[in-house]
């Protein structure tokens, strides 16, 4: 066992925002806080920074942790940065809410706290940045697909708003379906009044958008698919993992060593039980926490097993004899998968992911 407060001599907390860093240094020694400065986001900005914790330290980089909040967004050039200066970059702990309540909360105190959060953990439990090329293109697709979805949902709401609010001859008392949504990408100009001509103008147009985000939606998951296959093809073996719930699973567990062991990848994507026990019921309820893009997709592979796998429709059918509710047989089945999932990654991820 080796605790950080007896491998390195400093430890440097970095609060990370759009504009500015702020970084305090601390000494393992004393646990007191030896400086606590703000510098500005840019490149010139996080070289005076990395001067500074050079200066202010007086240590060998190796001897010097940096424990940073935001590794993978404002603190990503930062991270790079110092990682290339020879600095270990570790993901800052979550923050302790009480104990911000207590010390009250500024950009000096986030620092310091992000500094001490990891004093007295155990080397092997700093949790490694997110990184590697694989995982930038997964990242920057998934990201892609979530703001291409938002837009195409948004047109087809103000398109079939329109369409109730103006007669353009389309009957919407069914679901607005793919072929209607061609047939009005179709329309042309007619001699009509002005407000139904620019209302048809306006529907051309929406329709035409959704169709085109469509063909753009098939190629994002096309390229998912790809770099899924290459990356860890495994995943896309399990019962009701496509290559979009996959992208999202190896966006969070990026590499070998990030997520230390299955309770660890359960609490990170937020299927481990919560107690909700009371007098003499005992009983778990689905957890709040974690990164919710990782739950959803875990949870769209348990609903995708209850509907299409039988072994799956037998558990349920068990546990629902059992008296079971549909929630609690949800939770125990993402639990599975998630245990699933780890052991699947661990046995195909003996070397470090490029």
């Amino acid at each position: 066992m080796s605790v950080v407060a007896q491998t390195y001599d400093y430890v440097v907390g970095i609060d990370t925002h759009a504009k500015t860093h702020t970084l305090a240094i601390i000494s393992t020694l004393t646990g007191g806080e030896i400086a606590n400065e703000t510098f500005p986001s840019t490149s010139a900005g996080m070289g005076r920074a990395l001067t500074w914790i050079s200066r202010r330290s007086a240590a060998d980089p190796e001897r010097t942790l940096i424990s940073m909040e935001g590794t993978g967004s404002y603190g990503a050039k930062l991270r790079h940065v110092a990682a290339e200066a020879g600095y270990r970059v570790v993901e800052a702990p979550f923050p302790q809410r009480r104990v911000g309540r207590k010390l009250g909360k500024s950009d000096s105190i986030d620092a310091a706290q992000a500094a001490r959060a990891v004093l007295g953990l155990d080397t092997s439990d700093l949790r490694e940045p997110r990184s590697g090329q694989n995982h930038t293109a997964l990242r920057v697709l998934t990201v892609a697909r979530s703001s291409m979805v938002r837009e195409r949902t948004a047109a087809i709401n103000s398109l079939i708003a329109l369409l109730r609010v103006v007669d353009l001859g389309i009957d919407l008392r069914q679901s607005l379906t793919g072929k209607t949504i061609e047939t009005i990408a179709a329309w042309r100009s007619r001699d009509e009044g002005v407000g139904t001509r620019v209302s048809r103008s306006e529907a051309t147009r929406l329709a035409r958008q959704v169709l085109a985000l469509d063909l753009q939606l098939e190629q994002n998951q096309a390229d998912l698919r790809m770099l899924v296959s290459q990356f860890r093809p495994v995943l896309l073996g399990l019962t009701g993992v496509g290559p979009i719930s996959a992208a999202v699973i190896l966006t969070a567990w990026s590499h070998p060593g990030r997520v230390r062991s299955e309770s660890a990848l359960a609490a990170l994507a937020g299927t481990s039980p919560i107690p909700a026990s009371s007098g003499g019921t005992t009983r778990y309820r689905l957890n709040r926490g974690g990164d919710r893009q990782l739950n959803k997709a875990i949870h769209t592979i348990a609903i995708v097993r209850m509907r299409c796998d039988q072994d799956t429709k037998d558990y349920v059918a068990k546990r629902i004899s059992q008296g079971r509710t549909k929630k609690e047989i949800i939770r125990c089945l993402k639990r599975y998968i998630t245990r699933q999932i780890y052991r699947v990654l661990k046995e195909a991820s003996p070397h470090p992911a490029s």
